[in-house]
């Protein structure tokens, strides 16, 4: 009997398929999901891996037979089903494991208007449900069962960005996009279509074995088939996409990455003069440069945990317009506070395109400090090894320690923040300076006592 504890992350279940996760055990999920949501109706949808229609399937069964009306809307990226969840209004599920291998799976799960569902907003008692049917049998439901239909919402999903953002007046853009055989190849050539732009795709064929690359832009060595490409064809810009479709990243016409952060402020700027001001949130890893251009455009930045939960629920306190994470999630309220990276690369397409210069000089505004990006170090005493850390920062003059998220300790010149994996023995550590020289010192001092 699968260990549901072991499945069930910070705010969705993810496991191998059918070790951890299997259709039985999917279904009570479903149920769970139906009365603890009290979803009357809800919207159900699934990405390219071979196990998830079939997963996807199991759980409708499941939330239909505690008397939830269900809407199967197919293949679509996670956004996507933010999308249906905000239209129809009814709590959804997402079949993904996003950016991991092919032999896992998992759901995203989120309340109707595409509120989240975490561990203090439904999760804890759906995993309670779940945990108490596994040892004692799913009972008997009261409620007349509910229906099972299909709807197509790929169009309504891909107008519906378009309205966002209005690129028709742009100049003409040559953009390569990998979309690493996930869901970017299905719903790219929908939002894309009849803009002035010119697609070169790459591995847009739908299959979840990642016969490529892994779905996964974070890692460098899955973006280098689209930086080869943008150079050998002089492109404007190249996007990646991960498997569910619900984060970009963008390299310029020089083939060079370019920063989650800087595309955070680049946004946030756009969004501030959309709407004249107002909130925007932003993780406690993404550059210096994010609450400096926000305050310069007009905003109040706003500094919060990172993970999509967290950063949903300050967005839903705070009213903001938009929020950026260092991992390419990008959250606007006028997308029901969700995360759209097809939002994201809309934003920027725009950006660009409203002028003459290239992508690399219009990003230099916003990319401002040296980062080191995210260094994983293993180690079995997590807690010990940042205390030591803490302990070694805590007399120095100057330097301010808090622990809105690990331990982050900032001085005049440079920060760094240290965090411990909810999943695995790691240690994330995260540097940034005024100049590469500090940032590389300082590093280098942080790993050496973390890896003592």
């Amino acid at each position: 009997m699968p260990d549901v504890s072991q499945i069930i992350k910070a705010y969705d279940v993810r496991g191998t398929v059918p070790d951890q996760l299997d259709e039985e055990l999917v279904e009570l999920f479903g149920a769970a999901f139906a009365e603890i949501t009290g979803g009357g109706a809800i919207v159900v949808g699934h990405d390219m891996r071979p196990s998830s229609p079939g997963l996807a399937a199991s759980f409708a069964r499941g939330a239909a037979g505690r008397g939830a009306d269900v809407t199967l809307i197919g293949l679509c990226s996670t956004d996507q089903l933010y999308f249906a969840s905000g239209h129809l209004d009814r709590p959804g599920a997402m079949f993904t494991a996003s950016h991991n291998p092919a032999q896992y799976n998992g759901i995203k799960m989120c309340r109707a208007g595409a509120a989240p569902v975490g561990q203090d907003t439904g999760l804890a008692e759906i995993r309670a449900l779940v945990e108490k049917w596994q040892r004692a049998g799913l009972p008997a439901s009261g409620a007349t069962p509910g229906t099972v239909t299909e709807q197509d919402l790929l169009a309504a999903y891909a107008e519906y960005l378009r309205t966002l953002v209005d690129l028709t007046g742009i100049r003409r853009l040559k953009v390569v996009v990998d979309a690493g055989n996930g869901m970017g190849g299905h719903t790219v050539p929908s939002v894309l279509d009849g803009l002035p732009l010119d697609l070169d795709p790459l591995f847009f064929e739908l299959d979840g074995t990642f016969p490529n690359h892994e779905a996964n832009p974070l890692d460098p060595a899955n973006i280098v088939d689209l930086q080869r490409r943008v150079r050998e064809t002089g492109a404007d810009l190249g996007l990646a996409f991960d498997g569910d479709a619900d984060r970009c990243f963008v390299v310029d016409e020089r083939g060079e990455p370019v920063s989650p952060s800087a595309i955070t402020a680049l946004v946030a700027s756009r969004e501030l003069a959309k709407h004249g001001g107002g909130t925007v949130i932003h993780n406690c890893i993404t550059s210096w440069s994010v609450p400096e251009v926000v305050k310069e455009a007009g905003g109040t930045p706003v500094r919060t945990r990172v993970g999509h939960s967290f950063i949903k629920e300050e967005m839903a306190r705070t009213g903001a317009i938009f929020g950026g994470e260092h991992s390419a999630h990008y959250y606007f309220r006028d997308f029901w506070n969700a995360d759209t990276g097809m939002l994201a690369a809309l934003h920027v397409l725009a950006a660009l395109g409203e002028q003459e210069g290239t992508l690399s000089q219009l990003v230099a505004s916003y990319d401002r400090y040296a980062a080191s990006g995210e260094i994983n170090s293993r180690v079995e005493d997590q807690a010990g090894r940042a205390a030591a850390v803490e302990a070694a920062y805590a007399e120095w003059d100057g330097v301010g320690l808090d622990h809105l998220d690990g331990l982050t300790v900032t001085a005049s010149d440079w920060w760094f923040n240290l965090r411990a994996s909810n999943t695995e023995p790691l240690l994330r550590l995260n540097v940034e300076a005024r100049d590469a020289a500090t940032m590389r010192r300082v590093r280098d001092e942080v790993l050496a006592l973390v890896r003592a």
